[in-house]
């Protein structure tokens, strides 16, 4: 008998610790979410910190898939009938778009500040073509204003 009590209290405990296990699993996915993306970001200004220009990149690169998933996602499920979504799930899409945006903002801005020129250029023209047509297009419209900002910085050829 006693060797069956602690056989069944063993299997209590390993149920238990399962389901509080599983409950830790549960916790709420939008922040789960944000806190990935919040990894992302501290990896790419720590990153930009110390001169990994790569890694930076890398951060933002994965800061962008995850809003284009769960873009997808939201459309996929828009199509279905009776779902909606909650405004939690937009609010993040945002987020996640204006992040990755804002981040490219900074590369280039780092770009400018290191006087690598032409990769400043070029990535103010990435956030153009990425975001004009979007409902961040202010984000196009400060990239437009970068180009114009670093035309005074470099010397028309000739000159």
């Amino acid at each position: 008998m006693i060797r069956h009590s602690t056989v069944s209290q063993a299997a209590t405990l390993a149920i238990a610790c399962l389901l509080l296990g599983l409950a830790g699993c549960a916790a709420d996915p939008y922040q789960q979410r944000a806190d990935v993306i919040k990894g992302h970001v501290e990896s790419f200004y720590d990153s930009l910190k110390t001169d990994r220009v790569e890694g930076a990149l890398h951060a933002n690169q994965k800061i962008e898939a995850m809003a284009t998933e769960m873009g997808e996602s939201i459309r996929k499920r828009m199509q279905q009938p009776g779902m909606n979504q909650p405004a939690q799930e937009w609010a993040l899409l945002k987020t996640t778009n204006e992040t990755a945006a804002e981040n490219w903002l900074a590369l280039a801005r780092y770009f400018t500040v290191k006087k690598q020129y032409e990769q400043a250029r070029t990535t103010y023209q990435r956030v153009i073509s990425t975001y004009r047509s979007t409902n961040n297009g202010s984000y196009a419209d400060q990239a437009a204003r970068g180009i114009k900002d670093l035309e005074m910085l470099t010397p028309a050829p000739g000159k």
